[in-house]
């Protein structure tokens, strides 16, 4: 019975870990994009916007996944490498959308408030999840 409280603790520490990196998410998509996030995506029904934030929850949402997949014996060095590597993809989010950013013509952050479909959303969206891949298999 020991084993599944002590499973039921580490489940929720995760879980509430995970949460709150797929929050700072939210924030940092929002901080990037014009205008406020969650009002282009539930009221203005933006899908462009909607498919950017999706892309970078998947992706942190994969990278919590790898690191607690992985993590360490001891349950609290788990729990800090696990925050130090979804810390790590969401900066390296932001670092890859300002790249992108600064490299392609236009802003990305206006083409995800635009009302119509916009290509560069996928190249946006992309990168996201391939920022995370690379974070994940740097710690497998």
């Amino acid at each position: 019975m020991s084993d599944i409280v002590n499973g039921l603790g580490r489940a929720t520490a995760y879980g509430g870990l995970g949460l709150v990196l797929l929050v700072l998410g939210i924030f940092l998509v929002d901080a990037l994009t014009p205008g406020k996030l969650g009002r282009q995506i539930w009221e203005q029904r933006n899908r462009n916007a909607a498919t950017v934030l999706s892309s970078a929850l998947l992706g942190i949402g994969g990278i919590v996944f790898t690191s607690i997949w992985t993590t360490y014996e001891d349950f609290g060095k788990g729990l800090v490498s696990t925050a130090a590597f979804g810390l790590l993809g969401l900066v390296m989010m932001a670092v890859a959308f300002l790249v992108v950013d600064l490299i392609t013509p236009g802003r990305l952050g206006a083409t995800l408030v635009e009302a119509e479909p916009h290509p560069a959303v996928w190249v946006t969206a992309s990168c996201n999840l391939a920022v995370s891949a690379v974070i994940s298999a740097s710690i497998a």
